[in-house]
C-alpha cells in the first residue's frame, strides 16, 4: 500500500486558537500560524456524545478491569502505577496522557526515541523494541503493550475531552517537531485510544503508511466508521496478545540481557540504504479499505 499523489484538503478552520508548540528548531511561532491557517476540521458535535455513551455503558467492564491492572502493575513492579507524558493534542496544543506504568523505574528513553527518529525516516515496519526483547520492561509490561491495554487510563483524557475513543494516536512533542507540513494535518482531530491505524496494521506498517491512514480517517470521519473501528479493535487485541505471546516462547531460547546493539545499527543502514518518496500522499486506495474494515 503505497499509493501516490497530492494531499487534498483537509476542511475547514476551528475555534481555539494557536497552538503550543515547542519544537528543537525554534520556529514555535512559524509552526503555530501555519496550523491557525491551515484548513482545519471542526469536532463533530456526535463525537463527544458516542464518546460518553461508549464509556458509561462499558463501565461494568472497564472499571475492574483498570482495578485489577492496578492491583498487578503495584504488585509486579516497585514504583508508580501510572505514567504521565506530555503529548500533542488537538490544533497542536499539549496534554498529558495517562498509562500504566510497562517499564522499570531505572528505564533510559534515548534508546527509544533514537530508534523512532529512525522509523520516521525509512520505509520499513514500525516494529517496536519489545519485539527484540527490551529488558527495560516490566513484568506484566510486555503483555499490557500488546494488548494495548497499557493505555486504559486514557479514559481519564477522553473524559477531560481532551482525547477521543477513536483518533489517531497522540504523538510527542519531539515526533512532532520532525513531522514534514502535511504530516502536521493529522492533529486537525482529537486524538484517540483506537484507529484506523491502530486495526490495519499498527506495527507492521511504516511510519508513512501510518500517517495516510491517519489522514485518511481525518477525511472521511463519521459515526459509522467510529463504530466499526471500535468493534474491530477487540478482536485486534485478541491477535496482538497471541502474537505477543508467540514472539515471548521464542524469544525465550535466543533471549539477551540487553536490547541488540545491532538493532539501531540495522535502521541506521537501511535509512541510508533507502530511496526518497514522495511526500504527499493520495488517499484513492484506501477507499475500499474503509467500506471493508
Amino acid at each position: 500500500m503505497r499509493p501516490e499523489g497530492h494531499l487534498p484538503d483537509a476542511g475547514r478552520s476551528t475555534k481555539g486558537g494557536s497552538p503550543s508548540y515547542s519544537g528543537s528548531n525554534g520556529n514555535a511561532s512559524h509552526v503555530a500560524i501555519e496550523l491557525s491557517a491551515t484548513s482545519l476540521r471542526r469536532v463533530p458535535g456526535w463525537k463527544a456524545g458516542l464518546d460518553i455513551t461508549c464509556i458509561l455503558l462499558l463501565l461494568p467492564l472497564w472499571l475492574p478491569l483498570m482495578i485489577l491492572l492496578m492491583v498487578v502493575t503495584r504488585i509486579g513492579s516497585l514504583g508508580p502505577i501510572f505514567y504521565r507524558q506530555k503529548r500533542v493534542g488537538l490544533c497542536g496544543r499539549h496534554f498529558f496522557i495517562w498509562k500504566f506504568r510497562t517499564m522499570k523505574l531505572s528505564a533510559e528513553t534515548q534508546t527509544h526515541e533514537r530508534y523512532f527518529e529512525n522509523l520516521m525516516r525509512i520505509d520499513c515496519p514500525m516494529t517496536k523494541l519489545d519485539a527484540y526483547g527490551d529488558p527495560r520492561l516490566a513484568p506484566f509490561g510486555r503483555v499490557l503493550r500488546a494488548s494495548g491495554l497499557d493505555e486504559l487510563p486514557q479514559i481519564l483524557n477522553v473524559l477531560r475531552g481532551e482525547m477521543s475513543l477513536v483518533g489517531p494516536r497522540p504523538c510527542t512533542p519531539n515526533e512532532f517537531a520532525h513531522y514534514e507540513p502535511w504530516q502536521r494535518q493529522r492533529v486537525n482531530c482529537l486524538p484517540g485510544l483506537t484507529g484506523y491505524w491502530q486495526v490495519n496494521g499498527k506495527n507492521k506498517t511504516t511510519f508513512r503508511e501510518m500517517m495516510m491512514m491517519d489522514l485518511f480517517y481525518l477525511k472521511n470521519l463519521s459515526i459509522l466508521l467510529d463504530l466499526k473501528i471500535m468493534l474491530k479493535t477487540c478482536a485486534v487485541i485478541a491477535g496482538q496478545l497471541f502474537e505477543s505471546q508467540a514472539a515471548a516462547k521464542s524469544g525465550q531460547q535466543s533471549q539477551a540481557h540487553r536490547v541488540p546493539a545491532p538493532t539501531l545499527q540495522r535502521v541506521a543502514e537501511s535509512a541510508r540504504k533507502s530511496h526518497s518518496s514522495p511526500r504527499h500522499p493520495d488517499f484513492a486506495s484506501l477507499r475500499g479499505s474503509a467500506r471493508n474494515i
